[in-house]
């Protein structure tokens, strides 16, 4: 049995809990996740002892290449197929994804299930058990981690003052892709000066000045997993301000990073980031959450805020990234991504966190 058929086995077993017949997945990650299949036109129907994945013809050389579940190429719409194998196994209640399947999919197969059958959302189950990474998954995740680190060392080397931002993106995901990333994880922020104030700043045609801080958040995707690494630049000699906002923002990060480890909650990891910040009067100026879950998604659980009531497990890929934003002066955060191991975790990202002088 291979990684995919033990991660659909899971699911079969926890059908009848459920009180399911079958699982609809409906494209997207968590069909790669449990298929292996990546084409972006799929449906996989489980079931306690069949998968069967729908796809058209386009893909049907790399449907047979890339999974062992049953294929069926369909040569109209996907659902009509669908409901063909749901009727001819007799299947009654379906889950389903609400946050995957759109409303026009969701109608068309919930308007022709046959009068027996239904349709019943299962939320969040596959997203649960994606959590806990296997072995394989997290040298993948280490593989996308170390090209993103390879692509910031190179291109972080050409940054100098009059460079715009949108140059500066534009090398760093030239350079991910050259040493084998599929594309960015996400888009690439780059931020120099008063913009650097903006968590999710898009790069401009804004030029780099002395005496700019300059944040660097990029992010690989690699053989289908992610990476997330957040670095801070300074064109010429930082101010004292400048250097203690950055010792307060890296020590918070370090006080995370050592909260985390397996039974911990998450909401105590983002605690003591805050605590650091609220010792230099910033905690205010930090205004998102300490990190996230990753893997076949940028974004994934178990979510790493104050809020959150989630519980670390051995296997989980989380990022640490506290961060303050001052209007006007500019912004520092400083991320990494680890892997939570039953007695601390494993820092994957090998990138130096020193504020970088360019």
């Amino acid at each position: 049995m291979n990684e995919f058929e033990a991660r659909r086995s899971a699911v079969a077993e926890g059908l009848a809990e459920r009180k399911l017949d079958a699982m609809l997945i409906a494209g997207g990650p968590n069909l790669r996740y449990l298929s292996g299949f990546t084409g972006d036109n799929g449906n996989l129907l489980l079931t306690a002892d069949r998968a069967i994945l729908f796809t058209d013809p386009r893909f049907e050389i790399q449907a047979a290449a890339e999974t062992t579940c049953r294929v069926k190429i369909s040569k109209g719409p996907l659902a009509l197929d669908v409901i063909a194998a749901v009727k001819r196994m007799g299947l009654g209640t379906i889950g389903y994804e609400p946050g995957r399947l759109t409303v026009e999919a969701f109608e068309a197969v919930r308007s022709r299930l046959p009068m027996n059958a239904s349709l019943k959302a299962a939320p969040g189950w596959i997203e649960q058990l994606r959590m806990l990474k296997s072995a394989s998954e997290i040298e993948l995740i280490r593989r996308s981690v170390d090209t993103n680190s390879r692509a910031f060392e190179q291109a972080a080397g050409r940054v100098r003052a009059g460079m715009r931002e949108s140059d500066l993106a534009a090398e760093l995901e030239y350079r991910m892709r050259r040493f084998g990333a599929e594309k960015p994880s996400f888009e690439t922020i780059v931020a120099g000066g008063p913009r650097s104030a903006l968590p999710h700043a898009q790069p401009t045609s804004a030029k780099f000045e002395p005496g700019h801080l300059v944040v660097v958040d990029m992010g690989a995707q690699q053989e289908g997993y992610a990476s997330d690494m957040t670095r801070m630049l300074h064109v010429g000699a930082p101010s004292a301000k400048t250097k203690k906002m950055y010792r307060a923002v890296l020590e918070a990060q370090l006080a995370a990073i050592d909260t985390v480890k397996a039974g911990v909650a998450t909401a105590k990891v983002d605690r003591a980031a805050r605590q650091v910040l609220k010792g230099y009067g910033l905690d205010h100026l930090f205004v998102h959450s300490t990190g996230h879950g990753l893997g076949l998604e940028i974004h994934e659980p178990p979510r790493v805020g104050r809020r959150d009531k989630s519980r670390l497990a051995a296997g989980m890929a989380i990022t640490i990234e506290p961060g303050v934003y001052l209007e006007g002066f500019g912004g520092i955060r400083i991320e990494d991504t680890v892997v939570v191991t039953e007695s601390g975790c494993e820092i994957l990202t090998p990138t130096s966190k020193e504020l970088r002088i360019v």
